[in-house]
């Protein structure tokens, strides 16, 4: 941490969206099936919404770790 809020913050925002998006790669490798063929290619609506609530589950205990 340095000395500068605004240096601290864009420091600790660009931390978070690496630690999402590595969390949401490791969460398209773990899954059962291939996630954005469902999504995308057959067009299924339940791994899309599967996918969404993980997004945002990963991207609130992001943010609560960053706080």
């Amino acid at each position: 941490m340095t000395g500068y809020p605004a240096l601290n913050a864009v420091g600790f925002a660009i931390l978070g969206v690496l630690v999402y998006l590595a969390a949401c790669a490791v969460f398209a490798r773990l899954a059962p099936f291939a996630v954005w063929k469902e999504i995308i290619q057959e067009r299924n609506l339940a791994a899309a919404i599967l996918a969404g609530a993980v997004a945002l589950g990963l991207g609130w205990i992001v943010a609560a770790a960053m706080h």
